[in-house]
């Protein structure tokens, strides 16, 4: 079958190579001449563990290739991907929509033939409405479909997680969109894979309360960590405890700073504003919001407990600044509130990360970036771990202590044992225990 996927960024990209490798011909489509030139050349715009190979292997045996112009794909094409931005509207929250409508009516004015127009991008309930309705005023008689098929991709993991998936969801009621949504995923629905066929709203409504609930879970074990750091309990044995519960399970228990990313904090926002409009506000998930924009700004305050109160003139050596490991993704990230915070307090901040850094360098100012963990850390008053990068899960704690000027770390990830850490000289702090 030929693919046409509207969007290079991370889900496009990533749907486009994979579709590619099950044996369909796809064109990934975008306006971003230099982003389409550097794919060309060989280059992957985004950080994902694998990509690279992915799309070479794909392009060599010329099943992917790239275009700055539809025109050419979308005629082509027996499905058409809408796999564009969908970021939170500045001033009230609401998903901004108008890349998706843009795209649709692109396509619409070029599109032959029975056509599939899939919705891949993250949107709100009735989004597929609103494309449908695009469409058929551009073209009243042209023959197409509109399909919901969210994303459940990972960052650091999406490739595994496209072509090994816990489910793929479609949302049509059009008996020939649904076979051909079957025909584009029958390698997966060869190994069994599940496909939630249902209707386009109800689609669309899966992945935001999807996400709602695992931004839910982050956020009731990092307040059940605040509660376990007043009465001396351990919150990874708690969340051991409660997660061998199979009707809970153990994933997403695992206290922090606070999540970001890409897709939890606008999801959230967007499905918080969708059910105030419909008149069925989500108190839950307000909360989630409030409390998690919350505690990140809250993280600053932990570190400067652990210098005394005092971080006017110290060195404070960040490691991590990605909102999580394997990724360059910055949007979000917990950094981006704890970084300024201590700045704002006196401190000077020196940074590491081991991909995000040319992405922070356009979000952070006068913070001193460098190449490694140990020159990070040389003359710190304080380490402190916002990213649990596995680089960062083994260093060597004498090193370490002899670079640094002062002795205490804030560990936000809980990657290390508080015993051994004593017990090597430092001042250790951790987050709910």
């Amino acid at each position: 079958m030929r693919v046409a996927m509207i969007g290079t960024g991370y889900v496009g990209l990533v749907s486009g190579a994979c579709f590619a490798d099950f044996g369909h011909h796809v064109t990934c489509v975008d306006k971003d001449a230099d982003k389409i030139a550097t794919l060309r050349a060989g280059g992957i715009p985004i950080y994902e563990p694998g990509l690279d190979l992915l799309v070479a292997r794909n392009v060599r045996e010329g099943r992917l290739d790239f275009a700055t112009d539809l025109t050419e794909a979308v005629r082509a094409a027996d499905a058409v991907f809408i796999a564009v931005g969908t970021p939170s509207r500045r001033g009230d929250g609401f998903a901004d929509l108008s890349y998706v409508h843009a795209a649709a009516e692109e396509v619409a004015a070029v599109m032959n033939g029975y056509t599939v127009i899939v919705n891949k991008s993250t949107v709100p309930v009735g989004t597929g409405d609103e494309v449908e309705a695009i469409i058929r005023k551009a073209r009243p008689d042209s023959d197409f479909s509109v399909v919901s098929n969210p994303e459940f991709l990972r960052e650091g993991a999406a490739i595994d997680d496209f072509k090994r998936p816990d489910r793929i969801v479609v949302g049509t009621d059009d008996e020939r969109a649904r076979e051909l949504m079957k025909e584009l995923y029958r390698p997966l629905y060869l190994n069994e894979t599940p496909i939630v066929f249902t209707s386009r709203r109800t689609s669309e409504l899966i992945k935001y309360a999807a996400n709602a609930f695992l931004a839910m879970k982050i956020t009731f074990i990092n307040e059940i960590a605040d509660l376990c750091e007043r009465v001396g309990a351990n919150v990874q044995e708690v969340a051991k405890g409660v997660g061998l519960d199979n009707r809970i399970g153990s994933k997403f228990l695992h206290a922090g700073p606070g999540y970001g990313g890409s897709c939890f904090p606008k999801d959230t926002l967007a499905l918080v504003r969708t059910a105030q409009e419909a008149d069925a506000p989500l108190r839950l998930i307000e909360t989630v919001v409030d409390v998690n924009d919350a505690r990140k700004k809250a993280m600053a305050g932990k570190v400067v407990a652990a210098l005394g109160g005092d971080v006017k003139g110290k060195t404070i050596a960040v490691l991590g600044l990605t909102f999580k490991p394997n990724t360059d993704d910055m949007r979000e990230a917990p950094s981006l509130d704890i970084i300024p915070a201590l700045q704002k307090a006196g401190a000077h901040v020196r940074a590491f990360d081991p991909a995000g850094i040319e992405e922070a360098e356009k979000l952070l100012k006068n913070v001193e970036f460098v190449t490694g963990p140990y020159i990070c850390a040389e003359g710190a008053d304080a380490v402190v771990i916002i990213t649990e990068w596995n680089e960062f899960r083994a260093l060597d704690p004498d090193r370490l202590l002899t670079a640094m000027s002062g002795r205490t770390i804030v560990d936000l990830r809980n990657i290390y044992t508080p015993e051994v850490m004593r017990a090597k000289g430092f001042d250790y702090h951790s987050v709910g225990r």
